[in-house]
């Protein structure tokens, strides 16, 4: 049923070419395990079995990250998020997804000129003083194009490629039915929720389809930005804000949105025309201080994530660029993280247990992330208290953030527990910012850079302001809930009252052992149906009189023949239930 509901007609073509690619790079086992070949047969779609012998020298991380680039889209920006999840897999595997390169080739200009005529309602050359139909770069969900509005300005327009959606949503839905059968067939992957990782995958991927959502992501940024400057600036608005002459241009800056052209499909933006971040001997070329640049870019980022809650999640070097005066502009917000208060609260616990050699701290922070995760709670105690030990007491100097987080990170996936999807963001912005930094900066050392704003953010967070203000929410909220409980007993009684009270037990293995008894069920009565036919057939066939064909009773012919059937049916239950096995 999995698999007839997973080839309907919509889906058949992309399915099969996802299967060929999985065969070509030497999965074929995979897509006999997960019935895809069986499925594909039916539909009257023919496999080739031989696998290429040119991937038998590449390790499977390299393996299926080829296999990944080959399917698309949808594929590509899977194994960029599966590079965020340090606590579900081994380095190697991250280091190799990390690899993935989101480009493509240009998507044809006359389709691109069409959907931007319709959003923005009129041709692109009308509705700018200048337009370049050569993208400056192309990616497989969208390209980018440099534009020149009526009043001089530079802008660059971000087009989501024509008819990328529906591809999208195809791979979207044979993912979410892949995860389903990985939960429901694999105790290995059950633990990792593999279903709620594709739920949030799709989501993620549904917001960047978005450019309206990513554009207000950026403005949202660039508003925490206003005034911002750090100890040798001052203060100045952000890029996206009204400029006030009599300041300092914005160290940090974000591209100002014109959001009178700016919808699902289509965003127009600020053109920034500083230096990339992967370019890095130019910089030096225009007399810009690296030191400075890697301290600001770390100041930056260090305060969305630990003071706004809001940070741009990939602050890879193609998403930064250096301006004169030693400037830096983020660009690309697709992928942001969101830290709730909560969350920052929980974080601050785990650093005080950090610095207080407090295992158990850390321990609790960590179930509660983890929230269903079965982990031996003594041997995590154990183990936590062994990195503490290991990092308590070496100075800032010589400790790497990267490999800190990285090893904390690791604990978890040992214990088979989940991080959140906000904070697996968060480790892998820290990591990259750190390697973002020390290519600046090869003495920059990050765990001190951070160290002064979680000083500050902790005093914040536990001043007799702060505690009285929590207490006073907390206070409110318990008042509430007493408020509330006489109307909610009063209901709870109700319903007794009228037997309208109901409690539901879900138990999915008591589910599965009924499914199963119900097919041996089925399989007996087939068995005894044809027992009966084959006797009462046998019967009829010694009984003189009543039509013949060939010479032999016709009501026997048509007893045997249904006894066959059946035969056969049962014979194929019992082998297909053995492949499944």
């Amino acid at each position: 049923m999995f698999w007839q509901a997973l080839t309907t007609m919509r889906d058949l073509g992309r399915l099969h070419e996802i299967a060929s690619i999985l065969v070509r790079y030497g999965f074929g086992d995979v897509v006999r395990r997960m019935g895809l070949a069986n499925a594909l047969e039916r539909a009257g779609t023919a496999l080739h079995w031989r696998e290429a012998a040119d991937f038998a020298h590449m390790t499977p991380p390299e393996r299926v990250r080829r296999a990944l680039e080959d399917m698309g889209p949808a594929f590509v920006k899977l194994g960029q998020v599966l590079a965020t999840r340090v606590d579900l897999l081994e380095p190697e595997w991250i280091a190799e997804f990390g690899k993935l390169q989101d480009s493509a080739p240009p998507a044809p200009w006359a389709a691109v000129h069409q959907q931007l005529s319709e959003d923005l309602g009129a041709p692109p050359e009308e509705v700018f003083a200048a337009f370049e139909p050569e993208p400056l770069a192309a990616g497989s969900i969208a390209q980018v194009h440099r534009a020149r509005l009526d009043d001089g300005s530079e802008v660059v327009v971000k087009v989501r490629r024509p008819g990328i959606r529906p591809i999208l949503e195809a791979d979207l839905r044979w993912l979410a039915r892949l995860a389903e059968l990985a939960e429901a067939e694999s105790p290995e992957w059950r633990v990792l929720h593999p279903r709620e990782m594709v739920r949030q995958f799709a989501r993620s991927l549904r917001n960047e389809l978005d450019f309206a959502g990513e554009c207000r992501n950026a403005d949202r940024i660039a508003r925490n930005f206003a005034g911002y400057a750090d100890q040798d600036s001052a203060p100045a608005v952000s890029g996206s804000g009204e400029p006030d002459p009599a300041s300092a241009p914005a160290i940090i800056v974000i591209p100002r949105v014109h959001w009178q052209w700016t919808g699902e499909r289509v965003c127009v933006q600020e053109f920034i025309g500083g230096i990339s971040g992967r370019r890095l001997q130019a910089v030096e070329q225009a007399g810009l201080d690296r030191k400075i640049l890697a301290r600001r870019g770390a100041n930056a980022v260090l305060k969305m994530i630990v003071e706004d809650g809001l940070f741009h999640a990939d602050p890879h070097p193609g998403n930064v660029f250096y301006l004169p005066d030693n400037r830096i502009a983020f660009i690309d917000f697709g992928m942001v993280g969101r830290l709730s208060e909560e969350r920052r609260d929980e974080l601050i616990r785990l650093m005080l247990g950090l610095v207080k050699n407090d295992a158990r701290s850390v321990v609790d922070v960590m179930l509660e992330w983890a929230n269903d995760g079965a982990a031996n709670e003594q041997e995590l105690l154990l183990e936590i208290q062994s990195f503490v030990d290991r990092y308590h007491g070496v100075p800032l100097k010589q400790l790497r953030l990267s490999e800190l987080l990285s090893d904390l990170v690791a604990i978890p996936r040992r214990h088979h527990l989940v991080l959140p999807n906000d904070l697996a963001l968060l480790v892998k912005a820290f990591v990259t910012l750190e390697g973002l930094g020390r290519e600046l900066d090869p003495g920059f050392d990050m765990a001190n850079q951070a160290l002064p704003l979680l000083e500050r953010t902790m005093q914040a967070r536990y001043s007799p302001a702060a505690l009285l203000k929590r207490g006073q929410r907390s206070a409110g909220e318990v008042f509430s809930l007493l408020a509330s409980l006489p109307q909610d007993l009063s209901r709870l009684l109700r319903l007794a009252r009228r037997g309208r009270l109901e409690m539901h037990i879900d138990i999915p293995h008591l589910k599965r052992l009924g499914d199963q008894l119900d097919r041996a069920a089925n399989r007996l009565v087939i068995g005894v149906v044809v027992a009966a036919l084959i006797v009462g057939s046998s019967i009829v066939m010694t009984v003189p009189g009543g039509p013949t064909l060939l010479g032999l009773p016709v009501f026997g012919l048509i007893g045997f023949l249904g006894a066959m059937v059946g035969g056969v049916w049962l014979l194929l239950s019992i082998l297909r239930s053995g492949k499944g096995r």
